[in-house]
């Protein structure tokens, strides 16, 4: 059954690939203008999120998700008993997590603006890079998350996150994926890069090629 729309999943994965692009071009002065728009990017898909968060599918939507801590205490209790509770979308501990990454990324890009121009003094730098670890922290736990749900609840969420589909029942899926919006979104972010790389005369994307390419 379609649970997850195309602008969410497209959301998620791009998320996933700036995220990773910004760590690893963090300590470079050659790629610091790809860190730049990868943080600006994350910063605006975040918008994005808050905004299909709202107006959204059903799965998508934050009222169909955001449950509060004592729901998200009651579904990790129920994780080592013998029933489980079963969420066709985000279930309460994954919301948690989701939201505070939404604000993790969304306050790292701020600071990280900051930095760059030159507002406050080292101390801001520092807590950019703290936020930064904080962020990768919560993705490590959403990370173990995903992959213990999918073990006790026998399903595939990592690949339910690419092709969108879930086991529900009748009636619980949503209608269509909206695949114009998540066109609409990978074809802003893909101008937006342009944009900003194409006076390096390809020295951005040449550096990008070599450090992936020491990559074990």
């Amino acid at each position: 059954m379609l649970v997850w729309d195309a602008p969410v999943r497209v959301f998620h994965w791009l998320l996933v690939l700036c995220f990773a692009g910004a760590w690893m071009t963090a300590d470079s002065e050659r790629l610091r203008l790809a860190h730049i728009t990868l943080g600006y990017t994350m910063a605006a898909l975040v918008g994005f999120r808050v905004i299909w968060g709202l107006v959204g599918t059903r799965y998508a939507r934050f009222a169909g998700f955001v449950r509060g801590p004592r729901a998200a205490w009651a579904y990790l209790r129920s994780m080592a008993g013998t029933r489980p509770q079963h969420h066709v979308g985000h279930n309460p501990a994954g919301a948690l997590a989701i939201m505070a990454l939404l604000a993790l990324v969304l306050a790292t890009s701020a600071l990280g603006w900051a930095v760059e121009a030159d507002i406050g003094a080292d101390w801001l730098a520092e807590i950019h890079e703290g936020a930064a670890s904080l962020t990768l922290a919560i993705v490590a736990l959403h990370v173990l998350g995903v992959a213990i749900g999918s073990l006790i609840h026998r399903e595939n969420l990592v690949r339910s996150m690419i092709d969108g589909r879930k086991r529900a029942k009748q009636g619980e899926g949503i209608g269509r994926p909206w695949r114009p919006m998540a066109g609409l979104v990978l074809a802003a972010v893909l101008v937006f890069w342009l944009v900003q790389w194409q006076g390096t005369d390809g020295a951005v994307l040449r550096s990008i090629r070599e450090v992936a390419a020491r990559l074990p």
